[in-house]
């Protein structure tokens, strides 16, 4: 089989996915539209979308179940190896020129990472979300921020794809026009095309929001890892705390405001059959592109000062400067520097940017990059897996502060924590770490948020830290009504 490329209008993003948001296993990989941003990585200038994948493949942590077309089985095994063997490949792939090609688009949740480290089973999971899910997509459709121009990008020519085919261009047609139409009349407004209800949820009528962890408890669980910390158990820990409500209403609606307030360079919207997951995620993962490895850990948060340019810009060089910060962050590069090492060429490995100051919606964040050549007997999900999950999300030692993460922490971390992303034909692999995301699952929509603890953090600054960054997902579910903190 081989690559086809059509290039089609320029078209939002966000009214284009409108029209699919419905439907099973569609998925936005969203850049916000956030070029500014661009250093950080490819995704910062496109975003992808699919629907109808030719293949899925659900991993329940003991079995994958795979299904193509009318085939359905449920296989044993590494999920991971049987997601590689189940990615195809195309005859003109080193020949198509563009940044992403059809491929593998979905999630792997944190607990993926019981299939290779030993951790206690001690947290409840009452969400019993998959450990992975994957579709398989011979059609996605690419939207270029910088040219201005859509392309679709498709794998072979059977009829099966070219419905897909012609489904993406007369949605993007009927966009088009649908825009030009709204431009031209007074009558309408783009919200009137999807005429449904973002979430009304229980916590909206009572104020209430349920929390697994209390202000009390989390000031105990903080006092264990400094415990830990003392006697050299670990270095850093991420303690982080789950936030869930009752909900009834169109997620699709939801996501669309949370990425208006707060436009994020690896944000997602996947509307599975079990689930629905609005991510609004700063950082990313692993990139891995023509054996170019990049990772890009973030450590260290400010809030920002929207009222006060001065107060802001103050706000930014405190965390620039903030030693506690700093060592916070560089810990955690040590640890993807240490990652990455195990699958990338022997002395390929380096930090050319460290401490690096990046201002989002809401917050500021210290960021550095570590890059690397992976080994040319290797592919790109042998990395991801070496990787999985993130040192920024865990701490340091990593398997070691998994296993007090286990300990104190009352649920299962499910989704947040783990991985959204994409892995092409060509193997090119682009993931985030799935922060500031909401997975909204048999009428409840769950979101957590944390941060890393070291021997010198004050517990009130970290539950500070930790509320700023889960209030943009609150006030999205809440529609700007914030409930009382317990």
């Amino acid at each position: 089989m081989k690559i086809a490329v059509t290039e089609l209008p320029y078209v939002d993003s966000a009214e284009l996915f409108d029209k699919v948001a419905d439907q099973p296993w569609a998925i936005f990989l969203d850049s916000g539209n956030t070029e500014h941003l661009a250093e950080q990585g490819n995704h910062a200038n496109f975003d992808v979308m699919a629907i109808k994948p030719q293949s899925t493949l659900i991993f329940d942590g003991k079995l994958t179940h795979f299904r193509h077309g009318t085939i359905e089985d449920s296989l044993y095994g590494e999920p991971l190896a049987i997601l590689q063997s189940a990615i195809p490949t195309a005859e003109n792939q080193d020949q198509v020129d563009e940044a992403y090609l059809p491929g593998a688009l979905g999630f792997f949740s944190y607990d993926l990472a019981r299939q290779y480290e030993e951790v206690p089973v001690l947290a409840e999971d009452p969400e019993q979300l998959p450990m992975m899910a994957i579709g398989v997509y011979f059609v996605i459709l690419l939207i270029d921020h910088r040219k201005k121009i859509c392309r679709l990008m498709q794998l072979g020519d059977s009829q099966e794809i070219q419905a897909i085919v012609e489904e993406w261009s007369g949605l993007v047609a009927w966009t088009a026009e649908f825009k030009q139409d709204l431009e031209e009349s007074d009558e309408f407004s783009a919200g009137e095309s999807r005429p449904k209800l973002p979430f009304q949820t229980g916590g909206l009528l009572s104020g209430l929001l349920k929390e697994n962890m209390n202000r009390d408890v989390y000031r105990k669980n903080f006092k264990t890892i400094r415990d830990y910390t003392i006697a050299g158990d670990c270095y850093q820990v991420n303690l982080t705390k789950q936030f869930s409500a009752q909900v009834a209403g169109d997620a699709w609606l939801t996501y669309r405001y949370l990425r208006a307030q707060s436009p994020a360079p690896y944000g997602c919207f996947m509307n599975l059959p079990f689930a629905q997951i609005l991510c609004n995620s700063p950082e990313s993962f692993i990139q891995c592109r023509n054996r170019l490895v990049v990772t890009s850990p973030i450590k260290g948060t400010r809030p920002r000062a929207h009222h006060n340019k001065a107060v802001d810009k103050a706000a930014a060089q405190a965390l620039k400067n903030s030693a506690k910060d700093r060592s916070e962050n560089l810990m955690i590069v040590d640890l993807m520097r240490n990652d990455l090492s195990r699958c990338c060429e022997l002395g390929s490995v380096k930090v050319p940017k460290l401490f690096q100051v990046h201002s989002f919606a809401n917050v500021h964040h210290l960021i550095s990059t570590v890059t690397g050549k992976l080994k040319k007997e290797l592919h790109a999900i042998d990395l991801f897996r070496a990787c999985f999950p993130g040192g920024s999300i865990t701490g340091a030692p990593k398997i070691r502060a998994m296993e007090i993460i286990e300990e104190l922490e009352p649920t299962r971390r499910g989704l947040y924590c783990g991985s959204i992303g994409y892995i092409g034909v060509d193997g090119s692999l682009e993931t985030n770490i799935a922060i500031r995301t909401i997975v909204v699952k048999d009428g409840v929509a769950r979101y957590s948020a944390g941060g890393g603890l070291v021997i010198d953090s004050e517990v009130e600054d970290e539950y500070q830290e930790l509320l700023d960054k889960a209030r943009m997902m609150t006030e999205a579910l809440f529609k700007n009504k914030r409930p009382a903190n317990n």
